[in-house]
C-alpha cells in the first residue's frame, strides 16, 4: 500500500522545471509592464535633455604638454608696424583694375620672400558640390569632376612655409587667412595683418618643433572651396597632367607664370606644390565688422561635416588664452529666439530654486545654476545640436576635419572700426598674441590631440557636457522601443484563452509567417524611401526650374510612387485584420535600429529624431479602435497622434522649426528644397536619415493609424 501511495503522489506532482534566469524574469516583467516603462523612460529622457545645461562641467586642459600661457609673448611693435604696412600696400591697389588680383598676390609674395621662407602659389578650380547617390560617406576627393573648366574659373592661393629648425619636417601647424584678392576689404586686410605679424615672428624664432604653413586662401569662390582644394592636393596628389596642362594654358589676365616671372629676382617662387609634415592642428583666422559690440569679441566655430568636433583641448587653449591673457570676450553661437521663450525662463527659475533647496539640505549637493546661465546654456546647446544635425561645416575648418585634422575657425570682431592707428595696432597686437600662444601650445605636443574629448556638447565656451552624460537622455528615450516591440509581438501571438496556463506565465504561440508578412511590408516601404531619396538627383537635372517647382515635382513623384506601390503589390496597405500589432512591432524595431546607427554617425540627428519618432511610434494605434472606445483617454491619444503625425512630416517639421527660430513671415515652399539641396550637396548623413529612416517610418505610423482592424 505504501508503494502504491508513493506512486500516486509522484503521478500527481507536476514535473520539476528549472526557474528562468533572473535576467529572463526581469525581461518578462519589463515586457509585461511596457506601458509604464515607456512613460517613465520617455519622461526621464526629456527631463535629462533639459538638465544638460545644469550638468555641464567647467572645461579643463587634459594634455599637460600644452602649457598655455607659460611663455611670454615675443611679438614687438616692429612686427605690428610691418604688418600694417603690408595691409596698406594691399588696400592701396585699385580694386577695379583688371590685374588687381595679380598685384596683390605679388605684393604678398614679396613680403613673404623678404622673411626668407618658402613661397608658392596653388592653382585650384572651384567645384560645385552636387548630389550623387554613390558619393555619400566616400573619400573627400571622390565627388569631384575632373572635367576642364573655363579659364576664368580658376583661383590662386598664396602659401608660405617655415621649416622648423628643431624638427625633421614630419609635423606642421596650419594658419589659414581667407582673402579675396579681387576686392578691397578692410576686415580681410586686418586679418592679413594679424596673420603676417605672427608669421614674421615665427620665421625668426628658434624654438619651433613643427613646420608652420600660412595659407592665404583665395576666397573669391568661397572660403571653403579654396581651403578644401588645397587640402586635397596636399593629401591626395593628382598625377594626371591633363588638368594641370589645361590650367597652365589659362590665366590670360591672371597668369601664374607671370606672377613667378615678375617676382623678386633674389627669391625663387616655388614652381611645384610644396608640402610640410603631417598636420597637427589648423586655425582659420577671420576679422569681421559687427556693429554694436561693447568689447572685442572672439567667436569660435568648431562644427565640421556630420557633426564632427575637434578635440576639446584645442578649444580650451583658445578660450584660456583669449580670456585670461588677451582680455577678449569669447562666445559660441546660440539660438537668439530661445532667449525670448518665457517657459524656458520659468524652467530656469524652477531649477534654480530646486538647487538652492538641495544646497540648504546638504552643502555637498552643488548642482544649482542661475536662471540666466541656464537660459543661455540652453540656447547655446540648441544651436549646437541644430548645427551638428545639419551636418554642414560652419566654416573652412570643416575641410580639415575630413582629413582627421583638428581645426577651428576664430572670428574676431572689434568693438569699433579702428580709425585711430594706436587702437588699431593694439587690436592687431592682442589678436596676434592669441594666435602666437595657440601655436606655442600646439608646438609643445609630442603627438596629435588625444587626451581630451572628441564627443561633447558645449553650453558655453567654458562649459561642456561629455558623451557619458548626454547619451543618458538618448538611451532613456529609445530604451522602451524594444520592450514595446516585444510586448506587441506577444499580444499579437497570444494563444486561445482555453489553452492558456497559469496567468503569471508568459506564453506565446509563435507564428513566424505573421512576422514575415509585417517585415515584408516594412521592407517595401523602406524601398520606397530609397526611391524618394534618389529622386532629387534626377529632378535637379531639369533646366530652368525654380526650387518651388522642384519641391512640387518631388512631392508629386513621391506620392505617385506610393500609389504605384499600392497598385502593384497591395501588400503594404492591404487591410489585414489583427495584424497591425505585428506591423507596429516591426516598425518600432526598425526605428530602434535606425536611431542607434544614426547615433554613431551623427548623434544630434539621432537625438532630434528620437524626440519625434519615439512618441509617434509608441502612440500609433488604429484610429478605429480609439473611436470605437469613445473614452477620454482614446480622444487624447487621437489628438496626440494627429498632432505628432502632422509635425513629424519632414516639410512641416522644417517650417515649424524655421517659424520658431525666425518667425512665420516669408514662408516659401522652395525653401525646403533649398535646405535639402544643401544637405545632399555636403553629403550630410541627415539626408540619408530623413529619406531612408524618418520618412518611411512616418508613412508606416500613418498606415497603422488608418489601419482597418
Amino acid at each position: 500500500m505504501a508503494e502504491v501511495e508513493k506512486k500516486e503522489v509522484a503521478a500527481a506532482t507536476p514535473p520539476w522545471k528549472p526557474k528562468p534566469r533572473p535576467i529572463v524574469r526581469l525581461g518578462i516583467v519589463l515586457i509585461s509592464h511596457s506601458l509604464l516603462v515607456s512613460v517613465v523612460c520617455c519622461t526621464a529622457g526629456v527631463v535629462a535633455l533639459f538638465l544638460l545645461p545644469m550638468l555641464a562641467k567647467n572645461t579643463y586642459i587634459s594634455e599637460n604638454a600644452l602649457m598655455p600661457g607659460s611663455a611670454s609673448s615675443m611679438l614687438s611693435n616692429d612686427d605690428i608696424s610691418e604688418a600694417e604696412r603690408l595691409a596698406k600696400d594691399l588696400t592701396s591697389l585699385n580694386s577695379g583694375a583688371a590685374d588687381a588680383g595679380i598685384e596683390r598676390r605679388r605684393v604678398l609674395a614679396k613680403y613673404l620672400s623678404d622673411l626668407g621662407v618658402e613661397v608658392g602659389y596653388h592653382k585650384f578650380e572651384p567645384h560645385q558640390n552636387q548630389f550623387h547617390p554613390l558619393h555619400f560617406f566616400s573619400s573627400p576627393d571622390s565627388g569631384l569632376s575632373r572635367e576642364n573648366g573655363s579659364c576664368s574659373s580658376y583661383g590662386i592661393n598664396v602659401v608660405g612655409i617655415i621649416r622648423a629648425p628643431q624638427a625633421d619636417g614630419k609635423e606642421a601647424i596650419v594658419l589659414v587667412t581667407p582673402f579675396n584678392f579681387r576686392k578691397n576689404s578692410s576686415s580681410e586686410a586686418l586679418s592679413i595683418s594679424i596673420g603676417y605679424a605672427v608669421f614674421s615672428l615665427l620665421s625668426r624664432v628658434t624654438w619651433l618643433a613643427k613646420d608652420i604653413i600660412w595659407l592665404v586662401a583665395d576666397s573669391q569662390y568661397g572660403e571653403y572651396a579654396s581651403v578644401a582644394s588645397w587640402l586635397r592636393d596636399y593629401h591626395i596628389p593628382v598625377f594626371s597632367a591633363s588638368s594641370s596642362d589645361n590650367a597652365d594654358s589659362c590665366f590670360e589676365g591672371n597668369n601664374i607664370n607671370l606672377l613667378r616671372e615678375e617676382s623678386l629676382d633674389q627669391t625663387e617662387i616655388s614652381s611645384g606644390f610644396r608640402r610640410a609634415g603631417t598636420m597637427a592642428a589648423a586655425l582659420v583666422l577671420k576679422v569681421t565688422d559687427v556693429k554694436g559690440q561693447l568689447e572685442d569679441t572672439l567667436s569660435v566655430y568648431a562644427e565640421a561635416s556630420n557633426g564632427q568636433m575637434p578635440n576639446l583641448d584645442l578649444i580650451n587653449v583658445v578660450n584660456y588664452l583669449a580670456v585670461h591673457r588677451q582680455g577678449l570676450r569669447v562666445k559660441v553661437e546660440k539660438f537668439i529666439s530661445v532667449l525670448r521663450w518665457e517657459w524656458i525662463w520659468v524652467l530656469g527659475d524652477t531649477l534654480n530654486f530646486i538647487g538652492k533647496v538641495a544646497g540648504s539640505l546638504n552643502p555637498e549637493w552643488k548642482f544649482g545654476i542661475s536662471t540666466p546661465d541656464y537660459v543661455e546654456g540652453t540656447a547655446t546647446l540648441a544651436n549646437l545640436l541644430y548645427r551638428q544635425a545639419l551636418g554642414i561645416p560652419t566654416g573652412p575648418h570643416g575641410a580639415f576635419r575630413d582629413f582627421q585634422v583638428d581645426a577651428i575657425t576664430l572670428e574676431i570682431s572689434p568693438k569699433v572700426v579702428y580709425t585711430n592707428q594706436g587702437r588699431r595696432n593694439e587690436f592687431i597686437l592682442r589678436s596676434a598674441r592669441l594666435i602666437e600662444g595657440v601655436v606655442r601650445s600646439v608646438n609643445n605636443l609630442l603627438e596629435k590631440f588625444h587626451q581630451s574629448f572628441f564627443l561633447y556638447l558645449l553650453t558655453s565656451p567654458a562649459k561642456f557636457v561629455s558623451v557619458g552624460v548626454y547619451m543618458i537622455g538618448f538611451a532613456l528615450l529609445v530604451a522602451p522601443l524594444p520592450l514595446v516591440a516585444a510586448s506587441l509581438y506577444v499580444d499579437a501571438n497570444k494563444p486561445d484563452p482555453s489553452s492558456q496556463g497559469p496567468k503569471h506565465k508568459l506564453q506565446i504561440n509563435f507564428k513566424p509567417w505573421k512576422w514575415l508578412s509585417a517585415a515584408k511590408q516594412v521592407f517595401t516601404v523602406h524601398a520606397w524611401g530609397v526611391f524618394v531619396s534618389l529622386l532629387p538627383y534626377f529632378i535637379s537635372q531639369i533646366p530652368n526650374s525654380t526650387p518651388a517647382a522642384h519641391s512640387i515635382i518631388w512631392f508629386s513623384l513621391s506620392t505617385f510612387g506610393l500609389l504605384v506601390l499600392y497598385l502593384i503589390t497591395k501588400s503594404p496597405f492591404k487591410p489585414q485584420k489583427g495584424e497591425w500589432e505585428n506591423l507596429k512591432s516591426v516598425t518600432i524595431s526598425v526605428v530602434f535600429i535606425g536611431l542607434l546607427l544614426m547615433s554613431v554617425v551623427n548623434f544630434a540627428t539621432a537625438q532630434i529624431g528620437a524626440l519625434v519618432l519615439v512618441p509617434a511610434c509608441l502612440l500609433a494605434q488604429p484610429l478605429k479602435l480609439d473611436i470605437r472606445d469613445a473614452s477620454l483617454k482614446s480622444f487624447l491619444r487621437i489628438a496626440c497622434n494627429v498632432f505628432i503625425s502632422f509635425v513629424a512630416f519632414p516639410p512641416v517639421g522644417f517650417f515649424v522649426l524655421k517659424g520658431v527660430n525666425e518667425g512665420s513671415g516669408n514662408m516659401d515652399v522652395g525653401e525646403f528644397w533649398t535646405w535639402l539641396e544643401s544637405l545632399w550637396a555636403w553629403n550630410s548623413a541627415t539626408y540619408i536619415y530623413i529619406g531612408m529612416v524618418h520618412l518611411p517610418c512616418w508613412v508606416l505610423c500613418l498606415h497603422i493609424l488608418l489601419h482597418s482592424c
